[in-house]
């Protein structure tokens, strides 16, 4: 396994397909102006009520600029291909590969678990292709969406211009799924959430750069992994828990064993450590390898 501690998300990264593969660790992040705890918790991956957890904040405080917030990145990589796009929905993370290499990485907004009992506006998994590419996209407003401007009172929109109120952005890629689109999003703060009618919502200083890198007819694939373990070749184990916000796991414990048992590592574990992880789901990769106790 290659474990990469890393400070940004959006990098280059080598690696060997064959390998488990982690990304990410311990950082430090200095707040910026304009900066909310939900907006950092959308650049760097990390639940912010963590960022609260873990800098001791105050959050009905503002934030300082300047200010410094630990965070801890580390993530496993759910899969690794060739060429291609890969999203895993409770990951809230999409994971890009050019020529064998882990090429770019950023967290994403999804869509909401349940809307009302009428619609649910999940983002489906299953395999796609880049259909089309589109810079400065017109917003053609699906007619779901319509019903529930009606039903909220706001005026129904049909068809949104190019501009600063357009919700995809300036940049939008189509995939082969039915009315899912990867693009810029308008609301920042939308990021690392499940906020979204099932698209997929990107940063602005990420969503350029990966727009000019995409293909058409690239492959990818949304997958739904809220369990995650991996195998050092030290033979250390790391496990990393998300909530399942769309209840597709019957059991997170057993999805956990049986992970671990794949890995051959169900007796490597201290397990108190796996169900701390578990209530926690906090979504990073944590060692939880047995330690040894050597007798003289």
């Amino acid at each position: 396994m290659k474990t990469l501690f890393i400070t940004f998300l959006l990098i280059l990264i080598p690696f060997t397909s064959s390998a488990d593969l982690i990304i990410g660790g311990e950082t430090d992040y200095v707040v910026k102006k304009g900066d909310t705890l939900e907006l950092i918790g959308a650049k760097l991956g990390v639940n912010w009520k963590k960022l609260v957890k873990d800098n001791d904040i105050d959050e009905k405080k503002i934030l300082s600029i300047g200010q410094k917030l630990k965070a801890n990145t580390r993530k496993i990589v759910p899969v690794t291909v060739e060429n291609g796009i890969i999203v895993n929905i409770p990951d809230r993370m999409l994971y890009f590969f050019k020529e064998g290499k882990l090429a770019t990485i950023f967290p994403v907004g999804l869509g909401m678990s349940i809307k009302d009992d009428q619609t649910v506006w999940r983002t489906p998994t299953g395999k796609f292709r880049i259909t089309a590419k589109e810079k400065n996209p017109t917003w053609y407003v699906p007619e779901s969406i319509q019903a529930e401007m009606k039903i909220e009172g706001k005026p129904v929109l049909t068809v949104v211009p190019p501009g600063p109120d357009n919700p995809l952005g300036k940049y939008a890629l189509k995939t082969s799924i039915q009315g899912i689109l990867i693009h810029e999003t308008i609301w920042p703060n939308a990021v690392y959430q499940f906020r979204s009618h099932g698209c997929i919502r990107v940063l602005p200083e990420h969503m350029e750069k990966f727009f000019n890198e995409v293909e058409l007819n690239i492959s990818g694939e949304i997958l739904y992994k809220p369990v995650k373990v991996a195998v050092s070749d030290e033979g250390k184990v790391f496990l990393e828990v998300h909530r399942d916000v769309y209840r597709m796991v019957k059991n997170l414990k057993d999805e956990v064993k049986k992970l671990l048992v794949d890995k051959g590592a169900a007796e490597k574990v201290d397990w108190q450590k796996v169900d701390t992880i578990l209530k926690e789901r906090a979504g990073i990769a944590e060692d939880v390898t047995k330690i040894e106790i050597s007798r003289r």
